[in-house]
């Protein structure tokens, strides 16, 4: 996977619109797919948490190293059963499982490391954000990118419905799921006026969700 040559501010990407989603006073946070520890540090400074995080790349690790608590490099599945159990507040999954030959064995695993009130929180990609569904309806084309929705790097795809069916099915609670950066173009809207504005989340190129493991 070409991990190497993504555009200049792949790695150090701080998602603001993500904040929002961490419960009050997290005592314990990791992020995994942390790229250079730009956005976890700010959630360290913002909350005084201890924060970690996992990063494939290693040369975003080493930098993510000098930031926070404590940090892996290499691939998540490998250190999942070295984190400790029942222990994050908040486990951060930003455009990261759909990179993920199993996300679903991912989730089920890191369930276990939350505390009770813990919850994971993930960004994923919507494939019928409206640039790539109307691709494909009307091109008659799956054509992959750098980056975004149809990255080249991605291994599964998702809608806003498999995502929440992915947790659910996996015993958490979904307690919040949402399109997030929704579209400026009018033309999602164009596109639903033929089916009465039913096909709304085609605006959305990413889902943001919060969810509990049930216990």
């Amino acid at each position: 996977m070409d991990y190497e040559n993504k555009p200049e501010g792949y790695y150090d990407n701080i998602r603001h619109e993500m904040i929002k989603y961490l419960p009050d006073n997290p005592k314990k946070i990791i992020d995994i797919g942390c790229g250079n520890g730009a956005f976890a540090e700010v959630l360290k400074e913002q909350t005084g948490a201890e924060v970690w995080g996992i990063e494939y790349m290693d040369d975003e690790a080493q930098v993510a190293k000098d930031r926070l608590f404590k940090v892996f490099s290499g691939k998540c599945e490998d250190y999942l059963d070295e984190l400790p159990d029942n222990y994050f507040d908040a486990i951060y999954f930003n455009d990261v499982l759909e990179h993920l030959v199993d996300p679903y064995m991912v989730l089920d695993k890191i369930k276990h490391k939350l505390t009770p009130e813990g919850v994971v929180i993930s960004s994923i990609p919507n494939v019928r954000y409206h640039n790539t569904f109307m691709r494909v309806l009307v091109k008659k084309d799956w054509m992959y990118e750098d980056f975004g929705v149809m990255d080249r790097t991605h291994l599964r795809f998702f809608t806003g419905k498999s995502i929440r069916r992915m947790y659910e099915e996996l015993g958490y609670l979904v307690v919040n799921h949402e399109g997030i950066n929704k579209s400026k173009s009018i033309k999602p809207y164009l596109y639903n006026i033929p089916v009465l504005f039913t096909q709304l989340d085609i605006r959305y190129p990413q889902y943001a969700t919060v969810a509990k493991f049930k216990r």
